[in-house]
């Protein structure tokens, strides 16, 4: 019977080589989780514009779920309607304020849903106190009644944003998804 000799020399290349195999091997696994995570699970946004100021700023990051059950006041990326005249694909960030059925009148800053007052505090900025000192109102005066099937949508920043009081409301398959964490800059961090 024949016996082998091996050195310390081989052991050392052949646990060199498995090491490099099971690194390789890890990462391939961890960028497999991630890929599938962030195409079938999770979306990775930037905010671009001034329509959700103060709530959002220009360039902040965003993670958000794409599989959710719109209600009111989410924050909601959207694919923007063919009405907005934007870039094909262009996606938006907006607040979920009307839902399927819903009546909304928006009169003298104060915004009703079936005839009840909605609470609206991320509308207590600068931006709505700059429109009032000036004599103006900071959401435009109208009422509307969301077709079944449909979302009415508005910017934070409501004088500037170009949302469902201008295109009209937002079918559900457009709701791409769903805000659940602004993680840049990192001293603005927060869940929604």
């Amino acid at each position: 019977m024949a016996k082998k000799i091996v050195n310390k020399q081989d052991e050392q290349e052949e646990s060199w080589g498995k090491f490099l195999l099971d690194v390789v091997v890890m990462m391939a696994i961890i960028l497999g989780i991630f890929y599938l995570l962030f195409n079938f699970v999770l979306s990775n946004d930037r905010v671009s514009g001034p329509s959700m100021q103060p709530t959002f700023e220009n360039n902040e990051r965003l993670i958000s779920t794409r599989h959710f059950t719109p209600k009111r006041n989410d924050v909601v990326v959207l694919l923007a309607p063919k009405a907005a005249n934007d870039t094909p694909g262009a996606l938006y960030i907006k607040r979920v304020i009307g839902l399927p059925g819903d009546t909304l009148v928006s009169k003298n800053d104060k915004m009703y849903i079936n005839g009840k007052l909605l609470k609206e505090p991320y509308l207590e900025n600068s931006f709505k106190k700059a429109a009032n000192d000036a004599g103006q109102t900071y959401t435009s005066n109208f009422t509307y009644k969301v077709p079944q099937g449909y979302y009415f949508v508005m910017g934070d920043h409501r004088d500037i944003s170009k949302d469902s009081h201008i295109f009209g409301p937002v079918k559900r398959s457009n709701l791409v998804s769903k805000v659940v964490l602004r993680y840049w800059p990192f001293n603005r961090i927060q869940s929604f």
